[in-house]
């Protein structure tokens, strides 16, 4: 098996769980908002119960706790919610400040948002995610003749939450530029990663936008699954960052296998204009699980990338560990561009 030739350092875990009642089990998958030399981190925190709220650090440089709240940022206050406010993902845009997070019913995996002008005060303001069940969207899929993957999933999450589970869907966060005029959203809907292009956010309230959407879905997929760390599904991971070459894009992979899943982070620069359009994405894994803390935990075999910050010319990683604590890895980000570059999508 060839080598991926980037390279990447791994700095180890900066968060665990505490004995905080609210982060007693685990600590993973953070926003991350970098402000001048801090990082503002935002991750899932998961109690005795399996109820997940949103803490929040505070680094100085990219690894330095200097701040660490000993009560969650964000808790769960809506019935929607009721089981979890999981996997934030932060972007600014202008002055307001937008986190999108999976809201979690018990039941149904939904993407809600909350915004802020300080990143200290929250307001949430509701489901984003389009209310229109598996079994209805697979209707609309099956006329598009989409990958029988889609109806994998769609079987999967019918026999796991009962038929009338809604379209599973989370990884979701908005581009930090709007895109000719026009909000920019990455997406998954098993198991591939989509656009979708927005003016507001009532649209996104609206059921008959997303029913159109789901119409045309396979011309809205940015990323198809395809390579084998991919075998199972790919996802979103942090927020795509503005260079001079392009969107770069970190998401995660899962590879699927007998006995096992393991979860990779891969990478992708998408056109600054289109981001619909593909320059180059990595053919073998950015990084994949290696180390005992990150084969061995809450979930074996998971790295989750889902926040960055950057530093001179190193972009530093943010990533759940075998969904219980959170760990870093840097890289050179002009060799990792120049890498998906010389790396077109075939």
């Amino acid at each position: 098996m060839k080598k991926n030739k980037i390279h990447l350092k791994r700095l180890g875990i900066i968060l665990k769980p505490t004995e905080r009642l609210f982060e007693r089990r685990a600590v993973l998958n953070p926003a991350c908002y970098q402000e001048g030399e801090f990082v503002h981190v935002f991750y899932r925190a998961i109690d005795d119960n399996n109820d997940s709220t949103i803490g929040y650090a505070k680094l100085k440089g990219p690894t330095k706790v200097i701040e660490r709240k000993e009560i969650p940022l964000i808790p769960r206050t809506y019935d929607y919610e009721k089981k979890g406010i999981e996997d934030p993902r932060i972007v600014k845009l202008g002055k307001t400040f937008y986190l999108t997070y999976v809201a979690h019913d018990g039941k149904n995996a939904q993407t809600a948002y909350a915004t802020s002008p300080d990143l200290k005060n929250w307001k949430k303001k509701g489901i984003i995610s389009p209310l229109i069940t598996y079994d209805f969207a697979a209707s609309l899929f099956r006329k598009e003749k989409l990958k029988d993957r889609y109806f994998m999933f769609e079987a999967y999450y019918e026999e796991l939450a009962g038929k009338d589970v809604l379209l599973w869907f989370k990884d979701v966060f908005l581009f930090p530029k709007k895109i000719n005029g026009h909000f920019a959203m990455l997406i998954r809907i098993l198991p591939d990663i989509q656009i979708v292009f927005f003016r507001n956010f009532k649209e996104l309230k609206d059921r008959k936008f997303w029913k159109k959407y789901l119409k045309k879905l396979s011309k809205n997929v940015v990323l198809e699954n395809k390579y084998w760390f991919e075998s199972r599904n790919i996802g979103g991971g942090s927020p795509p960052i503005y260079t001079k070459d392009g969107w770069l894009v970190i998401f995660h992979t899962v590879e699927e296998l007998n006995k096992a899943r393991i979860y990779h982070a891969s990478a992708a620069l998408l056109d600054k204009r289109n981001p619909l359009k593909v320059i180059g994405r990595l053919d073998m894994p950015l990084f994949s699980p290696e180390e005992s803390w990150e084969k061995e935990g809450f979930v074996n075999n998971v790295v989750f990338p889902t926040g960055t910050a950057v530093f001179g010319e190193d972009l530093y990683i943010y990533y759940g560990a075998s969904d219980d604590k959170i760990a870093v890895v840097k890289t050179n980000i002009n060799e990792l561009i120049k890498k998906l570059k010389n790396t077109p999508q075939k």
